[in-house]
This record gives structure tokens, sequence and C-alpha cells, in this order.
């Protein structure tokens, strides 16, 4: 499969933003593991979250991680950590 992976200035701001033990898990996963294989459905927990089937999230650990999908674009938007319920 051949996939354009882009990053959204929230995402690599909000991923900046998290304690060093998940940064480096979150970096590896997003720039190594994903962007070698590039397969949506290795995504942890993959959930539409739009009608359109643009827009999905799923987690990382204890975070979210939110993607736009259209065609052979990847676009992460932002990694947040789960709400607490």
């Amino acid at each position: 499969m051949n996939i354009e992976v882009r990053y959204a200035r929230s995402f690599l701001k909000d991923l900046k933003s998290l304690e060093s033990a998940a940064y480096e898990r979150v970096y590896d996963f997003v720039f190594v593991q994903f962007a070698d294989n590039g397969y949506l459905r290795d995504l942890p927990g993959l959930r539409q979250i739009d009608a359109e089937g643009v827009f999905f999230r799923f987690s990382i650990d204890d975070y979210l991680v939110g993607i736009e999908v259209r065609g052979q674009i990847v676009k992460f938007l932002r990694v947040i950590p789960l709400p607490n319920i």
C-alpha cells in the first residue's frame, strides 16, 4: 500500500507536551512502526468518529490519537490523554 503520512501542527505540539515515556511510545509507533507499514488495520482499536468515514481515532497506551484519512493520505491530527470516565 502506497500511502502518504502527514502530521498536523496540533499533533506535533501535543506530542511534544507528553511525558518522556509516553512521548517515546507514541513517537515510535507513529513515526517508525506505522510509517514503515502504513496499514490502517494495524492501528489499535481504530474507530470511525464521523458519518463520512474521514475521521478516526485509536489508542496507544493511555492516549487517544485522532487521524484524518482521505484516499491515500493519512494525517495525524491530535494525541490526547484518555478521558477519565
